[in-house]
């Protein structure tokens, strides 16, 4: 059956991972912090902040302010706003698909409130996709099989009607769990044959 649905993550796919270990890593050899000790307070508590539980500056508090520090929080949040770039060409194509085709697009990505929201901003992404379904705004993440259903509801559609891309094999196994086809995004160029078969 030809998907009406496509389904793509954000990080990894269109953009680069907002906040991911080498991020971190470069975050803390900028502003001289311990990277064991702020990647340890990380993994305790970003899940918290990837399901919209607290705010990023309640994030920080965790895992940086916890101490007094030399720098502000606008600074360190800046840094972290910055570490966001484009993957070379996919913008560019998912919108102009976008325009050019009656399937609905839709976004499904693990990202807390702050970074969503300047993310798709700064990078137009609203350009790209119908509708938004982050973890941040429906208060659970990939590959919490929920959240996959959650898209499937926004979008009236069914699991035969839909394909899903993510750049991480896990969340991909986790889509066909639920009998969604679903691929990894490895390059524009492959995920555009994936799709050629179909459309």
């Amino acid at each position: 059956m030809e998907p009406k649905t496509i389904f793509f993550d954000i990080g990894g796919v269109l953009l680069t991972n907002g906040w991911d270990y080498p991020a971190r890593d470069k975050a803390c050899q900028h502003f001289g912090l311990d990277l064991i000790e702020i990647d340890k307070l990380h993994s305790f508590i970003f899940n918290v902040y990837e399901i919209g539980k607290i705010t990023l500056d309640q994030y920080l508090d965790t895992v940086v302010f916890n101490k007094p520090r030399k720098f502000s929080h606008e600074e360190f949040r800046n840094f972290m706003l910055a570490q966001s770039e484009e993957l070379p060409g996919m913008i560019e194509w998912v919108s102009n698909l976008k325009r050019n085709t009656d399937h609905r697009i839709i976004a499904i990505n693990n990202e807390g409130r702050e970074m969503n929201n300047f993310r798709i901003r700064k990078f137009g992404l609203k350009n790209c996709f119908d509708a938004f379904v982050s973890s941040c705004e429906v208060g659970m993440r990939k590959p919490d099989p929920g959240i996959f259903l959650i898209a499937l509801g926004i979008a009236q559609t069914t699991v035969e009607e839909s394909i899903y891309f993510d750049d991480r094999p896990m969340l991909v196994d986790a889509a066909r769990r639920l009998n969604i086809r679903a691929y990894q995004h490895e390059t524009l160029e492959k995920t555009k044959k994936i799709l050629e078969k179909y459309l």
